[in-house]
């Protein structure tokens, strides 16, 4: 394996070289691994960047039914789960009609379950119900110690259940929303520094369920898509809490966050587009009492811009100007521009430079890594810039590759590490909080044969620089060389899927991820294990209503884990139906 990843690494740092100048970020590659990458091998984001990219005006995302599967984070960052990196529901396709069902039982007492029901579906009026349940409950070993503490039970249920409905005027459309989701699991990370050293039974220990809860509403207000004066109005308010802080004596946070959109736009001369958009966001924390360290705020952005579109070029030209108040209150501005220039028929060169606030609040944090310190909130992430260069092009048929770099910038970024006091207390992350640069290279390449087979590979190669400008925290190192604590050096992604006859689809997955560090105690930083994992997937439809599955996760039988101290699953196998109706 280690020839493997030579080979890779040395194979990318050609290719970088020859277009170290040309070069910058592309957000919708940007895989960060453990903070900003979604497991999903067998989909691989191909709908993201197999087709030549537009500028669009900016739109209110669908609210998503995926409340806490076993996945890593994408943008928005998700959670870090228990499972291994593959998705353990196959990519089955279907026609969901009025209502769908998919049932999944594995190796674990793994469970997935989903289940929807479109109400009504007019050209008027939609109104669907849906209800999400992921859940595991099976031994897991320790990479840090054997005998008789070597293994913990790791335990998750989590249910997500809600409706949404929409209604088309004439001019416009009016959406309404509101989910629940209940979340139950155990702290069953690696309970101290020392390998039998154990907690008092007054702390969140492995025999503890935590207990998080949701209420998400939403209503908004949006123009038709082609209207000349385009608007939109959205509100939403998310109520999230815990039921504990570190201990079962003291009560757990509620975040409260009223959030909304804005945007009014024109279109003139044909091709032209000017308007102004703008977010924003309110956190109020009910805090128990005890060491809580949250603080109420608000932050704000506003974004003009321009657009004017072209039959070979598009360029967008604006800006975001962004405020967060409170005791760290800042005020900064970054750029909005994106453009794409066609050369050839087949072939795309685009750049884009943004930026951005991560809000970094509890409940998003919570879905990214629900083991973080509940006692302890996270400041807002200040990306100042985050810029792509790339060139995307089918140069024949059936292949495509896309070539991209870039370059970020993020003040307050922040970086998961084992909680550390004096008792050794490390089944639960704190957040380390650096100043963080990324120089990011990649090429992705896909081959597919009509609707026989395709090949896909992608590698993504990151150069991390970090820096914390203030004094280090008690209990840290002032000599430590920082680091980008979790995320990897480099990402590498292949994957093969054939459909040998109509209703059978097969699908093998590769991915490794390398060069990967942590901080738990001393001098040093410590090296974690790379992930190196295989996964196959099999799916057979037998008819318009029923479908079957069949996921093989982790067959190299790699043992590693993601946060330092909580182990992922060995290799597991989970079988499933779906059914639409």
């Amino acid at each position: 394996m280690k020839t493997i990843y030579n080979t890779i690494k040395a194979l990318f740092i050609i290719v970088l070289s020859s277009f170290s100048y040309s070069m910058l970020a592309q957000e919708s590659v940007n895989r960060e691994l453990t903070l900003e990458r979604e497991y999903d091998p067998s989909v691989q984001d191909a709908n993201k960047v197999n087709t030549l990219p537009e500028i669009k005006e900016p739109v209110v995302s669908k609210r998503s039914i995926d409340y806490a599967t076993f996945t890593l984070p994408t943008e928005p960052k998700r959670e870090l789960g228990i499972l291994p990196s593959g998705n353990i529901m196959t990519d089955i396709e279907y026609n969901k009609r009025k209502g769908y069902l998919n049932f999944g039982i594995g190796t674990y007492l793994n469970i997935n379950a989903d289940a929807g029901y479109h109400i009504l579906s007019t050209d008027k009026d939609q109104l669907n119900i849906f209800f999400s349940h992921r859940s595991t409950n099976g031994n897991i070993k320790y990479l840090q110690q054997e005998g008789e503490h070597e293994k913990t039970k790791a335990k998750l249920n989590d249910n997500l259940g809600g409706v949404n409905f929409r209604h088309q005027f004439e001019q416009a459309a009016l959406k309404l929303g509101a989910d629940y989701g209940y979340s139950s699991f155990n702290y069953y990370g690696l309970p101290g520094a020392s390998p039998y050293f154990y907690l008092p039974n007054e702390r969140l220990t492995d025999e503890t369920n935590q207990i998080n809860q949701l209420i998400k509403i939403n209503a908004g207000v949006e123009s038709r898509e082609d209207a000349t004066i385009g608007y939109l109005f959205d509100l939403d308010y998310t109520n999230f809490s815990y039921n504990y802080g570190l201990n079962k004596e003291t009560d757990g946070i509620t975040e409260h966050n009223v959030g909304g959109k804005l945007a009014l736009s024109s279109s003139f001369g044909g091709n032209q587009r000017v308007g102004i958009g703008g977010k924003f966001n309110y956190f109020n924390y009910s805090l128990p009492t005890g060491d809580f360290l949250f603080e109420n705020y608000f932050e704000g952005t506003l974004n003009p811009y321009y657009v004017v579109n072209d039959d070979n070029w598009n360029i967008r030209l604006g800006a975001k100007v962004m405020f967060i108040t409170g005791d760290n209150s800042k005020f900064f501005a970054s750029p909005d521009i994106a453009a794409d220039i066609t050369v050839g028929s087949k072939t795309v060169l685009y750049l884009t430079a943004d930026g951005d606030i991560r809000s970094n609040s509890a409940y998003q944090l919570s879905r990214e890594n629900r083991y973080i310190n509940p006692e302890h909130g996270v400041m807002p992430s200040r990306t100042w810039l985050d810029a792509v260069v790339g060139l995307k092009s089918g140069v024949a048929p059936g292949f495509w590759f896309n070539l991209f770099g870039g370059y970020k910038i993020t003040d307050k970024d922040y970086f998961f590490i084992p909680a550390l006091t004096y008792q050794g207390f490390a089944n639960v992350s704190n957040t380390f909080s650096l100043n963080s640069n990324r120089l990011q290279g990649g090429l992705e390449m896909t081959y597919a044969y009509q609707e026989i087979f395709k090949i896909s590979l992608k590698g993504v190669y990151n150069k991390w620089s970090v820096e914390k400008k203030e004094s280090p925290s008690s209990g840290y190192i002032p000599t430590l060389k920082y680091y980008a604590y979790g995320r990897p050096e480099m990402e590498f992604n292949a994957g093969i899927t054939v459909r040998p006859i109509d209703n059978l689809t097969l699908g093998l997955d590769y991915y490794l991820a390398t060069g990967r560090k942590t901080y738990v105690s001393g001098p040093e930083n410590e090296k974690m294990k790379n992930i190196n994992e295989l996964n196959l997937t099999g799916s057979y439809t037998i008819n318009d209503t029923f479908g079957a599955y069949v996921k093989l996760n982790n067959l190299l039988f790699q043992k590693y884990e993601l946060l330092y101290g909580y182990p992922l699953q060995g290799f597991n196998v989970m079988a499933g139906i779906t059914i639409t109706f």
